[in-house]
């Protein structure tokens, strides 16, 4: 959700407007074999011609013919390809020492995909070099201890490294109230903060701001790092080791963390109580009665978040139009949607080459989308339409059958992947709220949908309605092996800019479930390659719509 924030302190590669570095190519002779052509790509890393490739250096099931990828080569093809690009690179008993030679190319998280088998140990690897900087500079020589080496290159790495902890097992509640278990407070004379002891595995980024405060947007995670690091006594947030004292600053913790006695943490648990007095409705296996609105964010002049060659856009819409058409085919739902490309109507797409530069909000007349700043038109439109189709539906059906879904993708940090779920936070829902002839438009639906009203009941019935809906949805992705965000999967608020906030799109819908999904965090390269995938956009909306119908069922 969002633009493309921080990504120059995160150096997210593969950015929508810049240009790929050219490849790097070698013609050599393998031993035992012919000439073999090899290339080093941006983001693609190591391929090899197979056609002359020695039997021995192709993995098993690997084709004779073509290009292989690095992980498609035996323990020895990747021994001697990674020997023919890094020649200087010393092969000692305890580690590999790698010294950067083609610094355009190369990537901390290239690094950990070749030598320890997978791109998501990238952190574990700068961990292991806390002096080296983040954008690789050549000559610079990166340590792969032989703890990180993959098993094919002599160590004992298969795949992604373990950092799993019991909490993760644990449904919303519980994980929340695990992680507030792990923390002390006190105070020091710098005021007060909440004492945190990192575990082997954990990186002061993803396990610390991204768990313990409401920070996603990848520049402010950097930035509060940084404050923490400096509390803490910490010189170099890379290099901190297992069991070190972590103080967060309670002015920073989210409302699940803070201490006893505060207001915030009063109201969360308010929302959680409510959670367990909220009765599931049923509406059938075929979801008769069901007033469903679905949105996709951005669109249009607005792209979106970008990276790694996804942007936001066009692969949410498209997602929004397979769950669609999944609903509108298999069950009796009322589908309608917010948004519409022209070019395109509600037809799924394979393949998605450039964006679609053409949106318009499904008002009378249409809008056509002008952006997702706070200013923009479009933006409040989108609740102004599902309002004023949900009032024309609970005139006769039962509003609480009434259903919200707005789809983004996000920017974070690379370590965060999978899906995160967003409702409204009764606190930050304002009990009325009427747009106004100068931040609308004249369409029809302004006088039905332009004007809302909560009650203080009803704010905290809608927050915790959809919070009972994000948990059977994450519940379901992770039986479908739709990958889900760790940590804090669900959240009631958005920090960003020094300001908390729940998004227009939510807070003021009058659905009474209403549920903001970020589908994939688009720096993370796993996610972005998930997205390109049309067979996958395909099973995130087989996934979501098993989701709907598991919570609308006794």
């Amino acid at each position: 959700m969002g633009g493309m924030r921080g990504l120059s302190l995160f150096l997210i590669p593969g950015l929508l407007a810049a240009a790929d570095p050219s490849p790097v190519e070698r013609r050599v002779k393998a031993p035992g074999g012919g000439m073999v052509q090899l290339r080093l790509g941006f983001r693609k890393g190591i391929q090899v011609e197979a056609d002359q490739l020695p039997k021995a250096f192709r993995g098993t099931g690997s084709a004779s013919a073509g290009w292989l990828g690095f992980e498609e080569l035996s323990k020895e093809g990747k021994r001697w390809a990674l020997q023919v690009f890094w020649p200087e690179d010393e092969w000692r008993e305890d580690e590999v020492r790698h010294r950067v030679r083609w610094a355009e190319l190369e990537s901390v998280w290239l690094l950990a995909a070749l030598f320890t088998g997978h791109g998501q140990n990238y952190d574990q690897l700068e961990i292991a070099n806390p002096k080296n900087p983040e954008k690789l500079v050549e000559g610079d020589v990166w340590r792969i201890p032989k703890g990180l080496l993959s098993v094919d290159l002599g160590g004992t790495v298969k795949g992604i490294l373990d950092r799993s902890h019991p909490e993760e097992e644990l449904n919303d509640e519980e994980r929340v109230a695990a992680y507030r278990k792990l923390l002390t407070f006190d105070k020091d004379a710098s005021g007060a903060f909440a004492a945190y002891r990192l575990r082997k595995g954990e990186a002061l980024y993803s396990s610390v701001v991204m768990r313990y405060t409401d920070r996603v947007d990848p520049k402010e995670v950097n930035q509060l790092a940084k404050v923490i690091a400096g509390r803490s006594g910490i010189e170099d947030v890379r290099s901190i080791h297992p069991g070190t004292l972590i103080r967060i600053p309670v002015e920073h913790l989210a409302d699940p963390f803070q201490p006893e006695g505060t207001q915030a943490l009063q109201e969360e648990r308010e929302v959680r109580e409510e959670v367990r007095r909220t009765p599931r409705v049923d509406a059938g296996p075929r979801l008769k009665g069901l007033r469903i609105v679905l949105d996709a964010g951005h669109g249009g002049v607005d792209i979106g978040a970008a990276a790694n060659g996804v942007w936001e856009s066009d692969f949410v819409y498209d997602i929004a139009m397979r769950v669609r058409r999944i609903l509108e085919q298999d069950t009796e739902a009322i589908v309608s949607s917010t948004i519409r490309y022209p070019g395109i109507g509600f037809k799924v797409r394979d393949a998605i080459p450039s964006p679609t530069r053409a949106a318009e909000i499904l008002t009378t007349p249409p809008f056509a989308n002008d952006g997702d700043s706070p200013s923009a038109v479009s933006v409040h439109l989108r609740w102004v339409l599902a309002n004023d189709m949900l009032a024309s539906f609970v005139k006769t059906g039962d509003a609480r059958k009434t259903l919200f879904i707005s789809l983004h993708a996000d920017s974070l940090h690379p370590s965060a992947r999978g899906a995160m779920v967003y409702v409204a936070g009764a606190a930050n829902v304002p009990p009325s709220f009427t747009l106004t002839t100068s931040r609308g438009a004249r369409v029809a639906e302004m006088k039905r949908g332009g004007s809302v009203r909560f009650t203080g009941k009803e704010r905290l019935q809608a927050e915790a309605r959809s919070r009972v809906f994000a948990e059977t949805l994450l519940s379901t992705f992770k039986s479908e092996k739709i990958p889900v965000h760790a940590n804090r999967p669900i959240r009631n608020v958005i920090h960003r800019s020094g300001k908390s906030f729940v998004p227009a799109v939510i807070r003021h819908c009058s659905a009474s479930t209403k549920v903001l999904i970020e589908v994939a965090n688009l720096a993370n390269e796993e996610d972005a390659e998930n997205l390109k995938a049309h067979g996958f956009r395909e099973r995130y909306a087989e996934a979501l719509v098993k989701g709907i119908r598991a919570h609308f069922r006794k």
